[in-house]
């Protein structure tokens, strides 16, 4: 399983480009053409927000995706809810005071196959803070695959710094925290070798995408 162990990056380039003049050219430009111009670059170089929506049997949660700040992480999440591969997972690890944690376990036990595992993006400037979502992975910083978990508490030490690798957040819940914060609360056990586990199954139903 992706276990979160508690032991790359992306900056976005924005610049704005002239042409060269003649000798015998006049050109004139206030500093509102360039702030316009500036603008427009900034609006057509930043991607739009992706949202999807976690059906679970205690309700919906839906996730607002950050791909400007973790285009490599939002992309391969999205290319499993494409796939229907957390389609009938449970949140499999729950800890009432850090954090929840699905995507790569069926009810019965059984880990579900995955695809190839990605880059880290934890120097991204996200947080662990409350109500973000962030990606599990082993020790080895470039190990993720499909798991993620949801922040139940400001989880700071989780995040990049000189010496940790940190642990990649890629986006937040923008509705449903109720359901979030009722999950954070089952009861859990050992299970199949698993800590945590809950005692009743939290399914995720499925995942899909959310148009905004």
């Amino acid at each position: 399983m992706k276990t979160i162990y508690l032991t790359g990056f992306i900056a976005l380039m924005l610049s704005a480009c002239g042409s060269s003049q003649a000798p015998d050219e006049v050109y004139e430009s206030s500093s509102d053409t360039k702030e316009e111009i500036q603008t427009n670059q900034i609006k057509e170089e930043l991607k739009p927000m992706e949202y999807v929506v976690i059906e679970t049997n205690k309700g919906d949660i839906t996730l607002e995706l950050d791909p400007n700040k973790a285009p490599v992480t939002v992309a391969n999440f999205l290319s499993y809810v494409d796939a229907g591969h957390y389609d009938n997972t449970v949140f499999h690890r729950v800890i009432s005071n850090f954090m929840i944690q699905g995507g790569g376990f069926t009810a019965d036990g059984t880990q579900k196959p995955t695809q190839s595992p990605i880059e880290l993006e934890s120097q991204n400037s996200l947080s662990n803070d409350v109500g973000t979502i962030a990606m599990a992975r082993t020790n080895a910083p470039n190990s993720a695959t499909a798991q993620f978990f949801i922040n139940v508490s400001q989880n700071d030490f989780l995040n990049y710094k000189p010496g940790n690798p940190g642990y990649a957040v890629f986006g937040k819940v923008s509705s449903g925290m109720d359901v979030v914060n009722e999950i954070r609360q089952v009861e859990t056990r050992s299970y199949m070798g698993q800590q945590d586990w809950p005692v009743e199954a939290v399914t995720i139903k499925t995942i899909r995408k959310e148009e905004k």
